[in-house]
């Protein structure tokens, strides 16, 4: 079984230092403008610090769930990876079933009564939250810093526990990479995408990761003109 971690860590351990995510950030906002770009060894950092953080602060493990009611961004992915890491089920979006054990998202009226979060602030350098948060929430920009930056999980899914939850599909850890590893994405491919939805980025992530390639993406809607600026300046092969 090969579970989302184990692309990751097939990547760092071809190339750790070659970047597997660029973001360009075109929505309005105090991040506007705002580039940055992940190598497979700083998105295993991230990963690493909030698996971290799933399991001792919250004790996350196989067959609990945590939502990501997140827009599409860079810190999406690497909450999902970490989700995965500790063996528990990603739902993305505002689900409709039961509740989760946590709730990660960048908008406090996503926040459910009663069940912990995390408030994602999307700033690259943000050191903290900058608004008041209710007392079960973390302020990822102030606290997550502190945690590891190597995990090791205390227990491992197994093949039929659920992996992802999204739009009424339900993928197990069996399922997950094989339903989202897309044949037609070439090897190390520069796999570009403009104004994404959060399960397109992420189900994206995974084929293009699985192919040992790298994504270029636009938050928000972009201009053709800077959309293939930007493609040629970032070396873009695909999308």
């Amino acid at each position: 079984m090969t579970t989302p971690p184990d692309l990751l860590t097939r990547l760092n351990r071809e190339d750790s230092a070659a970047p597997r995510i660029t973001c360009y950030d075109d929505l309005p906002g105090p991040t506007a403008g705002e580039r940055i770009e992940l190598s497979g060894r700083v998105i295993d950092t991230w990963v690493s610090k909030a698996a971290n953080a799933l399991q001792d602060e919250w004790g996350l493990e196989p067959g609990e769930t945590v939502r990501l009611a997140l827009r599409p961004h860079w810190r999406l992915l690497y909450w999902a990876w970490a989700t995965w890491s500790v063996g528990a089920a990603v739902e993305l979006g505002d689900g409709g079933g039961a509740s989760p054990e946590l709730v990660v998202t960048d908008d406090l009226d996503r926040l459910v009564a009663g069940v912990p979060g995390v408030f994602v602030t999307r700033g690259a350098l943000a050191r903290s939250a900058g608004t008041e948060l209710p007392g079960s929430t973390m302020d990822e920009a102030a606290e997550l810093a502190s945690h590891g930056d190597d995990f090791t999980a205390l227990d491992e899914p197994d093949e039929d526990d659920t992996a992802l939850l999204v739009a009424g599909e339900r993928l197990t850890y069996g399922e997950v990479v094989p339903a989202l590893t897309d044949a037609g994405v070439e090897p190390d491919s520069r796999l570009q995408l403009v104004d994404p939805s959060a399960e397109t980025l992420l189900r994206t992530a995974v084929a293009v990761w699985a192919a040992g390639g790298s994504l270029v993406v636009h938050l928000g809607p972009s201009d053709p003109e800077t959309v293939e600026r930007r493609a040629q300046a970032e070396g873009v092969t695909a999308g």
